[in-house]
């Protein structure tokens, strides 16, 4: 039996939680980074690390069974598939599963308004149109050459290392109020399941929203965290007046409440953080874990 082969174009936060899954089942995984810094630090999490896009050599895909791709888009499009699309298709016939990590950016703003994976993409944001480029790229691509594309529009991400803590603890948090605003989120391991589920049930041309139960406002979120700290909670600071990065302010352009139905009916994944609260205090016991 050939063994399964997993190769992550871009093998960021998310990709690394997945790996955690496949390796332990004998999977082989390689991932790429632009930085020769990073080799080392990837192959000891049991990786085959690939320094692309680097001297000019094209990524072998010979043997690989399964694609991911994380890496952000431009505004022309997918970096993938612009510099490597013939590898792509001369792989696609031992391809059994393809996953481009999209955003739920794509929807745009809907004033708090739940959307799905049929809502019409409206993205009010620069990166969220580069995604929705990048989504019909990989979309045409898979209709011309039959790629069994599946495609996951991911929520904020959060997890180890990127949780609120550490701004809490600083006393750099702030609560930003803006009325009406409202996230959704996914904690990075919820994510890897999400995957790990769909590569077991492959269904080509599948789009997913990868978010969990608990849409919220984001200074919920900061609040609960100083609670769980047992620290004073953070100052409460009006957006209109709020001294931001044109980044930060841009994410409240939008607000929505994003269903993931999708995953729980379609992939039968029951999520191991439905919300915010339940992921923060895992969080926590895990610092907590490691400096004991």
């Amino acid at each position: 039996m050939t063994q399964s082969h997993l190769f992550s174009f871009g093998h960021g936060y998310s990709a690394r939680a997945l790996a955690k899954i496949l390796l332990p089942q004998g999977w082989q995984v390689t991932g790429t980074t632009r930085s020769a810094d990073k080799l080392d630090a990837l192959a000891a999490t049991g990786i085959q690390p690939l320094v692309w896009p680097g001297d000019g050599s094209l990524p072998d895909l010979a043997g690989v069974t399964h694609l991911l791709i994380s890496a952000a888009p431009d505004e022309t499009g997918d970096p993938v598939l612009n510099s490597a699309r013939g590898q792509i298709e001369q792989a696609a016939g031992h391809l059994c599963w393809v996953g481009y990590l999209s955003t739920t950016g794509v929807y745009g703003d809907h004033g708090g308004g739940w959307v799905d994976e049929s809502t019409p993409l409206t993205p009010s944001t620069t990166r969220g149109a580069h995604r929705v480029l990048a989504e019909s790229q990989w979309q045409e691509m898979a209709a011309d050459i039959g790629l069994p594309l599946h495609i996951f529009r991911l929520a904020g991400i959060y997890g180890p290392g990127r949780g609120p803590f550490a701004k809490v603890r600083a006393g750099t948090a702030r609560r930003i109020i803006k009325p009406g605003q409202v996230f959704s989120r996914i904690h990075v391991d919820d994510i890897a399941r999400v995957l790990a589920a769909s590569i077991a049930q492959p269904d080509p041309g599948a789009i997913y929203n990868v978010c969990d139960d608990d849409p919220a406002p984001p200074q919920d979120v900061i609040a609960h965290a100083a609670e769980l700290l047992g620290l004073p909670l953070p100052e409460r600071v009006n957006f209109e007046t709020a001294e931001m990065s044109p980044m930060a302010r841009s994410f409240y352009a939008e607000s929505k409440r994003v269903s993931n139905r999708r995953i729980h009916d379609d992939l039968n994944v029951t999520l191991k953080y439905p919300d915010y609260r339940s992921g923060l205090a895992a969080l926590l016991r895990d610092e907590d874990a490691m400096s004991g």
